[in-house]
């Protein structure tokens, strides 16, 4: 038997924890995003009220939002926070996957690059500080497949470094003792 839970019944929300936020400095030179979230999971529709929380008191109520949905399995067209709804829309062709786009009537629009909740600290660490440079000239995706450069990078050095630790190329130039103990005529 399947269940459905029809969303537009729940009354309140399930408390959140605080947003993984970062921001390029107020005043600091336009760039392609304004900054970074990192979500703990997948679903718009419990991780948009912390978000709101936030950005409400930093820029104005935010009243939509836009994604791409490659990255979200579902898209809700409404989600409630504290006061008042938050629409959301999506653009499969025209919007950066890696990208959520925040509205609001009184004070604008601002870009994130949305860092995948599977993302270790390291990695998303970096991937904050580097969309909240001011002036920044890299788009959501290109700081995305960066990381990854970087990543599979570091994965392949760090696997180098284990084979030659246990035992790799390094012993491959040494001559085993014995063979030295032989050659020697003893």
């Amino acid at each position: 038997m399947t269940a459905t839970i029809d969303r537009t019944i729940i009354s309140e929300r399930v408390p959140s924890s605080p947003a993984r936020l970062s921001f390029t400095p107020a005043g600091s030179p336009p760039g392609l995003l304004d900054g970074a979230w990192w979500p703990r999971s997948r679903d718009l529709f419990r991780e948009l009220p912390a978000l709101t929380d936030v950005l409400d008191a930093r820029w104005g109520r935010i009243t939509r939002v836009t994604v791409n949905p490659t990255h979200w399995p579902v898209v809700p067209r409404k989600v409630p926070v504290n006061g008042h709804t938050v629409h959301v829309g999506w653009f499969a062709g025209e919007q950066d996957p890696n990208k959520l786009i925040l509205l609001s009537y009184t004070a604008g629009r601002w870009d994130l690059l949305v860092i995948p909740p599977e993302t270790g600290a390291a990695a998303a660490a970096r991937l904050m500080s580097t969309a909240a440079t001011p002036g920044g000239l890299h788009t959501a995706s290109a700081l995305m497949t960066s990381e990854d450069t970087t990543r599979h990078a570091q994965e392949e050095l760090q696997e180098e470094e284990e084979w030659e630790t246990d035992g790799g190329a390094a012993s491959a130039t040494e001559k085993p003792a014995e063979l030295l103990t032989s050659a020697g005529g003893r």
